[in-house]
């Protein structure tokens, strides 16, 4: 008998203890933490440190970064323990495996995007994350992309961002068959603040799945 396991989900920009206990209660898998300053959702190496240390076990802790310089990098692994790299810049595969850690590449989609050309460069990355291209913004746009983009012969797990909500998720799910899903402004009442209950809406969403 085959078991059909629902998609993992990722809740991105995790901003306090509160929030990330709020997000582990809903059932998500893993918790994303931002340490890009420009985004509303950055948190401070105190500050990651200090939820990751209030987290149960067995929930996933990945540090989103964009165009980060190593000497940056490498002092926040030296004081918080992340389990995954998130990578949203224009960084090379070089450069994002000279941590040697598990880590996925944030693919900003548009038409003329080539992830068969993406899935080849970083083969090593555990995952593509594939979230809506915007000019002049690195993530969390709000905005869902034409998932008919995403070729079917892709074999490399897929991290499904971009405007996802419990609206839609089910759907995209469907249509685009991703290993995991990844939201964030989806379960906000405002910027970088989460709320419980478009958390517990968005898992329910995930597991009718």
């Amino acid at each position: 008998m085959t078991i059909k396991q629902r998609a993992r989900v990722k809740i991105c920009g995790i901003t306090s203890v509160e929030d990330a206990l709020s997000a582990v209660a809903s059932g998500c898998d893993a918790i994303g933490l931002v340490f890009y300053a420009p985004s509303p959702r950055y948190v401070s190496q105190t500050k990651a440190a200090e939820i990751v240390s209030a987290l149960p076990p067995f929930i996933t802790v990945v540090g989103l970064f964009a165009d980060a310089s190593q000497d940056e990098i490498k002092s926040i692994l030296a004081k918080v323990n992340l389990d995954c790299l998130q990578f949203h810049g224009d960084e090379t595969p070089e450069q994002c495996r000279v941590y040697g850690m598990h880590y996925m590449k944030a693919i900003r989609v548009k038409p003329t995007t080539n992830l068969l050309q993406y899935e080849v460069d970083f083969y090593d990355a555990k995952a593509l994350l594939l979230d809506t291209f915007v000019e002049g913004l690195v993530g969390g746009t709000g905005l869902a992309f034409d998932w008919n983009l995403i070729p079917e012969t892709l074999t490399k797990p897929i991290v499904l961002a971009g405007g996802l909500t419990a609206d839609n998720v089910a759907l995209a799910i469907k249509q685009a068959k991703p290993y995991a899903v990844d939201v964030s402004g989806g379960v906000e009442k405002s910027k970088g603040v989460k709320d419980p209950t478009k958390l517990a809406a968005f898992m329910q969403s995930v597991s009718i799945q």
